[in-house]
């Protein structure tokens, strides 16, 4: 099996610059590359490189994801944070011929007017702050002719992100990489994927940056009958001891995985419901029923349009909602 030039530039540029710079994602910079970039993700708990749709943002979790019936689709996804903040993701998927599945994406955070102040605390007008990133990614499948053929895909991409904070910034260059096996017929699929591995050309201020790795590995099951979609996501397995101090053996596990449902009710109209417990306890205020964590949504087709929405509790600070559209513009 010949492995395409495009992919195999890739996997070259990766190995060049992966670096066993596998930080934990709360201390790194670059906060674009670190949010789900759907809805439908968001709404289940957290992006599952096992999660197969019909949208190209998968791009950005696991590149594995795209695959040829993609060709001339594009995704645009809204994140209405707290406070003033607010992203954007937009993607677009072609087949190139002897290549594969290739996808170009672009994802924008924005943080608002923040005040400028003197060491005195005197307001001296506004500066901004944002992070942008720019994605190219790429997949393929075994020969047809191979046992496992079509349901074993693997991918790469390649990632530009930037972030400035009035006239500082900072550049990272990063690579993902990704396998997913997908049998239609039994309704499973397991995902294995690599993100933001690699180098930071410049940084912030003295203190270098970090890049926002994170080793993630994920399975989806549709019950036969019943029409419910099972996922469970296990994510920062570069980083098992990140769990609080003192924490037990069970509440560290739950500190890596992210169970999740999506109730398909009809190939048009979808429920989801999904928890991540590190999300909980990190930003839980409420001493009793405190719904931190906890992300629900729903998505609905109509024909070849397709609107989701997610909403991820944020306990008392507020939620962060998410609209993403799928068309294909050929």
């Amino acid at each position: 099996m010949r492995v395409p030039l495009l992919h195999a530039a890739l996997l070259l540029v990766g190995s060049l610059i992966l670096r066993p710079a596998l930080a934990q994602v709360e201390s790194a910079a670059f906060p674009v590359a670190q949010l789900d970039a759907s809805a439908r993700a968001s709404s289940l708990g957290g992006h599952n490189p096992a999660l197969v749709a019909r949208g190209t943002g998968g791009m950005f979790v696991n590149p594995a994801l795209l695959d040829p019936s993609m060709h001339g689709a594009a995704e645009f996804t809204y994140l209405n944070h707290v406070s003033d903040i607010s992203g954007g993701w937009l993607s677009y998927a072609r087949n190139v011929e002897r290549v594969g599945t290739a996808a170009l994406g672009i994802r924008y955070m924005g943080f608002g007017d923040l005040d400028r102040l003197d060491a005195s605390g005197n307001r001296l007008g506004t500066f901004n702050a944002s992070d942008i990133g720019v994605s190219l990614s790429v997949s393929g499948s075994l020969p047809t002719t191979h046992p496992v053929g079509e349901r074993l895909r693997y991918g790469a991409g390649l990632n530009w992100l930037h972030s400035s904070i009035d006239s500082e910034g900072s550049q990272a260059l990063t690579i993902d990489a990704g396998a997913l096996y997908h049998d239609a017929e039994r309704r499973f699929s397991a995902g294995l994927t690599l993100q933001h591995a690699g180098v930071v050309l410049s940084s912030l201020g003295s203190r270098r940056d970090e890049v926002p790795t994170d080793l993630r590995l994920g399975i989806t099951k549709r019950l036969e009958h019943l029409p419910v979609l099972f996922s469970v996501t296990a994510y920062r397995l570069h980083d098992l001891e990140g769990g609080p101090d003192g924490s037990t053996v069970l509440a560290n596990i739950f500190y890596h995985v992210i169970p999740a449902a999506e109730f398909q009710f009809s190939e048009g109209f979808r429920v989801r419901l999904g928890y991540n417990h590190r999300r909980h306890d990190e930003l839980k205020i409420k001493s009793r029923l405190d719904l931190a964590g906890v992300s629900t949504g729903v998505g609905v087709r109509i024909r070849r349009v397709a609107v989701d929405y997610g909403f991820t509790s944020w306990s008392s600070l507020g939620g962060l909602h998410r609209l993403t559209i799928q068309t294909a513009i050929r």
